[in-house]
């Protein structure tokens, strides 16, 4: 079992909470491993359980009475399968101050869409995500996370990137199921391979619908869908530059690098290799999503490319006047040109750091205030809460 970084406590000694996350990322065994913490699981994934809530308005009412005496915790898994049981989710909480709810969701798109009571302030929504470098880092080697990825199941797995192809397979044909759109399973097929193929790219809503052979509107259409059932983020521009005009379009990445790798048909090569380049943007991607997601923090993660084809890969906007920039490159000893986006960037906005990920094997920092990182040294200073 992996320690997990996320730390809820402190939210819930003051409210209730939503953990939305991907199916299989462990969102059910950390809450059972809550640390000095004991809570009561209700399961809408078993057919019992979620017969019984819908024929008994008062069934939520009657378990947690039985249960009071032993915690105020109650954890309910796949809130999106109920989404009108938050109504009463929000009135047990009226009556009683000292309870916490806890509600896992694998979408955000069904309680959305529904237009459900999403508690009113009564629940912070927290992000749940593979297991990361620093939860990973003792007993695993990094090189598995940029093949397979982190979902916990796969990281244990004797077939990993067999059990990984039937896990995107069968989720695909689950939330397509769910978000009722059977009838266009084969559209959405083709898109999801067209998706893989553009991920780490600027998106060409035009250009994947042609490979999909779908129109525009049903691509944009598609991508909210990925995005709502948190199979994908999207990566917004940083467009606040002046002296040189910036790209609006957002680029994309699935949730987890092994399932990129599966729905891009990358393989893990040489770190010479330009595919290497694009799994490790991708990992670091990942790793910088959860941390922020971790941390509570609501720093913007955006990149930046100017008409002019300047680019970094990574832009934090610590306020309106400075920002962290941070580029990656799979070259051993990256020269001048590989951090001329950095340069050009900091010409319109003050960069806190300039920092440059690479296949370095040591830490260094050049005269123009570029900071050469080795992975590994980034990714432990990241989780030490170092780079920011």
């Amino acid at each position: 079992m992996y320690t997990r970084y996320l730390n809820i406590s402190s939210i819930l000694a003051r409210k209730s909470l939503f953990l939305l996350g991907p199916r299989q990322t462990g969102k059910t065994t950390f809450l059972k491993n809550l640390p000095g913490k004991k809570a009561h699981f209700i399961d809408l994934l078993k057919p019992s359980v979620y017969q019984d809530i819908l024929r008994n308005p008062e069934y939520l009412a009657e378990v947690i009475s039985a249960h009071e005496n032993e915690t105020s915790i109650f954890v309910i898994d796949e809130i999106q399968k109920v989404p009108s049981v938050l109504d009463e989710v929000h009135r047990l909480i009226e009556l009683n101050k000292k309870l916490r709810f806890v509600l896992t969701g694998s979408s955000a798109r069904k309680l959305r869409r529904q237009g459900v009571n999403l508690l009113g302030g009564r629940a912070a929504m927290v992000r749940f995500h593979p297991i990361t470098s620093s939860e990973a880092e003792d007993q695993i080697k990094i090189e598995k996370l940029f093949k397979c990825g982190g979902l916990p199941f796969i990281l244990t797995s004797d077939k990993p990137m067999d059990d990984l192809k039937d896990y995107v397979g069968l989720y695909l044909k689950e939330e397509i199921h769910a978000e009722g759109l059977s009838r266009s399973i084969e559209n959405f097929s083709l898109f999801l391979n067209a998706a893989g193929l553009s991920q780490c790219e600027q998106i060409n809503f035009t250009a994947v619908g042609n490979d999909a052979q779908i129109p525009p509107r049903t691509v944009i259409d598609y991508f909210t869908v990925l995005e709502d059932t948190l199979i994908g983020h999207m990566l917004p521009a940083y467009t606040k530059t002046k002296k040189r005009k910036a790209m609006t379009s957002a680029k994309f990445y699935f949730f987890d690098v092994g399932v990129g790798n599966i729905l891009g048909a990358r393989e893990m090569t040489t770190q010479r290799n330009p595919i290497y380049g694009k799994i490790l943007e991708h990992f670091i991607f990942t790793e910088l999503r959860a941390y922020l997601d971790y941390n509570f923090l609501d720093y913007p993660l955006c990149y930046w490319r100017s008409t002019s084809q300047f680019e970094v890969d990574f832009v934090i906007p610590l306020s309106a006047k400075t920002a962290i920039g941070i580029e990656v490159k799979s070259a051993r000893n990256p020269v001048k040109r590989d951090f001329k986006g950095l340069l050009a960037l900091e010409e319109d906005i003050k960069l806190e750091r300039k920092i440059v990920i690479c296949g370095a094997d040591v830490k260094r920092k050049l005269e123009s205030g570029i900071e050469i990182y080795p992975l590994r040294s980034f990714l432990h200073e990241l989780w030490k809460q170092q780079i920011f």
